[in-house]
């Protein structure tokens, strides 16, 4: 009997995928999908990721997935599965959370948008978009509320960067100066009526997030324009690399590396998240036995004092070079022009000022503790609710 042919997993595509091939984006895997992750064109990650500070970044994001809940009891199924506390929300605004197992630690980190009276939409990762539709579904099934996976309904593009009002205002009948942060509304976009416009990013910066449905002309045309507008504002389209740079300045976690199932809400230094006062939500018993124990390991922040670049999963070693911790993500800083990155340690080295040493093809490297996020945008919005999700 022939032996079995091994096969290779189909990677998904956003309807996006031919346009940036014909642009002559660097495309790669990331979680079962083929994206962008460079343009060479736009002059590479650190030009990509300095006009997303400087001026406008546009991103094709429509790897992430969405699930929507809605009904009468669709704010009581939401308070159960997640951290925060969504009856604070008014109708058009939106919450950073997080979906937890029984022991605290981490399903995945959400963006909680209340749409309606009773209606909530759930933006989550594009790795584990099965995974949290399943956990959502099982977990609120004793709820009068319809659980609906949206994921592949829409092409979302992020407008990203200081000027990413200015551009997205050309395209759209919605007074967008009235939308804060973290808030939403609904427009006309590039003729398109009733298309959801988010004031969200996952940058760092203040930026919009629009949701446009999914076929493949539709959202080539919208994504041309958008880059045709953005012309005068000198935009240029980003892949995930630059993303990824963005978000590590933010100090805005992805999972996997800054949380994960074996990784809890304290540890990541995520509890001003975490509404401990609800009177209940999964994960929050687990919670309060460990905060009360306290934390053995938390995320600092490095700034690398020696030459080196600490990358993700490296060793953190004390100053006698005895193992204590490891990088969760690290990377140069773009904009910063500094090496950073985040990392788990004991707290006894949290302290800020304190050095530690990262493991270098071998080698020692010092770095140091230093406070984050290691990028603060000028004149930050009020909100603190950053995107924290990949």
């Amino acid at each position: 009997m022939p032996a079995a042919e091994a096969t290779t997993p189909t990677l998904r595509k956003t309807v996006l995928n031919a346009i940036h091939r014909r642009m002559g984006a660097r495309m790669v895997e990331f979680n079962g999908w083929e994206m962008p992750v460079e343009y060479p064109s736009s002059g590479g990650i650190v030009a990509e990721h300095n006009a997303v500070r400087t001026g406008v970044g546009i991103f094709d994001v429509s790897h992430m997935g969405d699930i929507r809940l809605s009904g009468p009891e669709a704010l009581a199924a939401v308070q159960h599965i997640s951290m925060n506390d969504a009856s604070r929300l008014a109708v058009g605004q939106a919450q950073y959370s997080a979906l937890l197992y029984p022991q605290g630690t981490f399903v995945d980190d959400v963006i909680v948008h209340r749409l309606g009276e009773a209606e909530y939409l759930l933006v989550i990762n594009a790795g584990t978009r099965e995974k949290d539709f399943n956990w959502v579904r099982d977990n609120t099934c004793k709820f009068e509320c319809k659980i609906e996976h949206l994921s592949d309904e829409f092409t979302q593009i992020a407008i990203q960067g200081p000027k990413g009002v200015n551009l997205l205002q050309k395209l759209t009948d919605a007074d967008l100066s009235a939308v804060k942060f973290y808030w939403v509304t609904r427009g006309t976009v590039c003729g398109l009526k009733d298309i959801l416009i988010a004031r969200t990013g996952y940058t760092g910066e203040d930026g919009f997030e629009i949701y446009i449905p999914a076929d493949e002309t539709t959202s080539t045309g919208v994504w041309n324009e958008v880059l045709e507008a953005g012309s005068e504002f000198a935009a240029l389209p980003c892949g995930l690399g630059a993303r990824n740079t963005l978000r590590l300045e933010a100090k805005l976690a992805l999972y996997e590396h800054e949380i994960s199932d074996s990784i809890n809400v304290w540890e990541a230094g995520l509890d001003r998240f975490c509404k401990m006062e609800k009177p209940e939500f999964i994960g929050r018993e687990a919670l309060a036995k460990a905060k009360t124990e306290g934390p053995k390991r938390t995320l600092v922040g490095l700034e690398m004092i020696e030459r080196g670049i600490a990358r993700d999963g490296y060793k953190v070693l004390d100053e006698s070079g005895a193992e204590i911790g490891y990088i969760t993500s690290g990377s140069p800083a773009p904009f910063l022009k500094k090496n950073i990155a985040l990392a788990y340690v004991p707290p006894r080295f949290a302290k800020i000022g304190s050095v530690v040493k990262v493991e270098i093809r071998g080698q020692g490297v010092k770095a140091q503790v230093v406070p984050t996020p290691f990028y603060k945008r000028p004149k930050q919005a009020a909100s603190s609710e950053l995107r924290a999700t990949g």
